[in-house]
């Protein structure tokens, strides 16, 4: 797949007013010329504007829409936390959240003459309920899997036919997926794929579920009947299958989005927990792919600076372009807009986007030029290691005697016998090199992780010399595959990292000959 770059959109990449910032809002392709955003939350407030994005003019409008429901209000209440599906030119609208109100009413918004209408439903009415997700199924039906009812997680599957308006509960026998909410839902040749979420007890979950037997409507003497289609045969019950595909799998989470653009699958943001070490929520800005050619997981090659990171977001596929909008990050809402791109797309180097791209003309020293040559060196160690991005956030290495956590454990394992901070720091390494995670203690977490990335550093710089370009990529080419790296603090790391990173620690204190 073709390495991407982050662009993020300027004021000539549109006209019109663009929308305000939010997160929980929803946003759906009408065919391949427009986007809807609708709803979402800002500042407590709930909202139930409509903007417009006219893909094929560059043109950001808010239609004047009609249409009331039963309270006299033209189109929905103010929520977030919905579901919208598109259907050709309609945008269906499902729950939600308003204040501590989950809600259940169902919504239809005609975007040729921009008129909601209200529709009442009839048939196995799914209970009200925020963070579900759902798909459409062919140009009639919608799939909805899962959310939350203010009381419990729920792992049922609804089935509307749009023209109808009967809703079915599928019954589903064997496995089934755990109950979970702020999960992401997509059809891909007739199998529903579902991945991620938050379940219940609140574990983020990082699983990858597929339900066969989606269903096909047949018309017999009785009425409408609903018959199975999975491989082309009939008569097949629906079934989940869970998937554990190959390849560098995403990390738990939940509030992500997941676009389908031609063989890919596209995953991005989302927030898990902090770790074992932490009951904090994290946000990611990293790109996950599922390639269904190969039928695995790869990370997303990118360059540029990547958005900040966040969660309950929205991401669109706009031709070989996605397009990002909004999203929370715990503490602020956004309402940036940002492009991301395969290379050779004609903004990808757009100037302004790489500071590279906008230094101007001058000689250089020779200081200057080493200085440059290492950072690019670093920039290529980081991408081989699929940590990109992180230049500007490079953590600082300190020497072991200045690592405070570092030495009051070394005193803690061999101070009595150690005759200097030194050889008390060796007596750790030594401990560490005959340990089993399960005896690894929660203060030991951190200085074992400082101590990794320290060694990380040191190794190649004093095996190799100033030369830092070519100590990198030496490194990089290796093999080795140090993951942990890039963790900033301990408390992003979860119960299961434990193990590899021990594993990986002993292999660069075999490596470097320091034990």
């Amino acid at each position: 797949m073709k390495t991407h770059f982050w662009v993020r959109a300027s004021d000539s990449d549109f006209t019109g007013p663009l929308p305000q910032p939010r997160s929980g809002h929803t946003a759906v392709n009408i065919g391949n010329s427009k986007i809807i955003f609708f709803g979402g939350l800002v500042d407590k407030k709930f909202l139930n504007d409509v903007t417009v994005y006219d893909i094929d003019n560059d043109l950001w409008f808010q239609p004047e829409c009609t249409g009331s429901g039963s309270d006299g209000n033209v189109g929905p209440s103010p929520r977030a936390f919905h579901i919208a599906i598109s259907i050709d030119c309609h945008m269906f609208i499902f729950g939600g959240r308003s204040g501590a109100k989950r809600l259940g009413d169902f919504w239809v918004l005609d975007t040729d003459i921009w008129q909601w209408s209200e529709l009442t439903t009839f048939g196995d009415l799914p209970s009200s309920r925020d963070f579900a997700a759902a798909s459409a199924v062919g140009n009639s039906k919608i799939v909805m899997f899962g959310g939350w009812d203010g009381k419990k997680w729920l792992s049922d599957v609804y089935v509307l036919d749009t023209i109808s308006l009967e809703w079915m509960e599928l019954s589903i026998s064997g496995t089934l997926p755990p109950p979970r909410c702020g999960h992401s839902v997509i059809m891909i040749e007739k199998r529903l794929l579902i991945y991620g979420g938050r379940g219940g007890g609140g574990p983020i979950m990082g699983d990858l579920w597929a339900l066969k037997g989606l269903i096909k409507e047949g018309d017999t003497q009785n009425g409408k009947v609903f018959t199975i289609l999975w491989n082309e045969e009939e008569n097949e019950p629906p079934g989940w299958t869970q998937l554990k595909l190959p390849g560098q799998a995403p990390s738990p989470r939940c509030g992500h989005t997941m676009a389908s653009g031609g063989p890919y699958l596209m995953l991005f943001g989302g927030h898990g927990t902090g770790g074992w070490l932490s009951r904090y929520d994290i946000y990611y800005n990293d790109c996950v792919v599922l390639d269904r050619v190969s039928v695995q997981w790869k990370h997303l090659s990118t360059s540029n600076e990547p958005p900040a990171a966040r969660a309950y977001h929205s991401m669109n596929c706009v031709g070989s372009r996605y397009l990002l909008f909004g999203g929370f990050d715990g503490k602020s809402t956004y309402g940036d807009l940002w492009w991301l791109v395969p290379e050779d797309d004609p903004i990808a180097k757009r100037p302004g986007v790489s500071s590279s791209d906008v230094v101007p003309e001058r000689d250089t020293t020779m200081e200057e030029k080493e200085s440059r040559r290492e950072g690019d060196a670093i920039t290529e160690l980081q991408k081989r290691l699929e940590i990109s991005g992180l230049l500007s956030n490079s953590m600082h290495i300190v020497d072991e005697m200045e690592d405070k956590e570092l030495i009051q454990q070394a005193l803690r394992v061999g101070g009595k016998e150690a005759v200097s901070n030194m050889q008390a720091v060796q007596a750790l390494r030594d401990h560490w090199m005959r340990s089993g995670p399960e005896s690894i203690t929660l203060k030991e977490i951190t200085p074992l992780l400082h101590d990794y990335q320290r060694l990380i550093t040191r190794h190649h710089i004093e095996k190799d010399g100033s030369n830092l370009e070519l100590v990198l990529l030496g490194f990089a080419g290796k093999g080795a595959s140090f993951r942990f790296y890039h963790i900033k603090t301990a408390s992003q790391l979860r119960l299961n990292d434990i193990p590899n990173l021990l594993a990986e620690y002993k292999e660069l204190l075999s490596s470097t000959n320091i034990s």
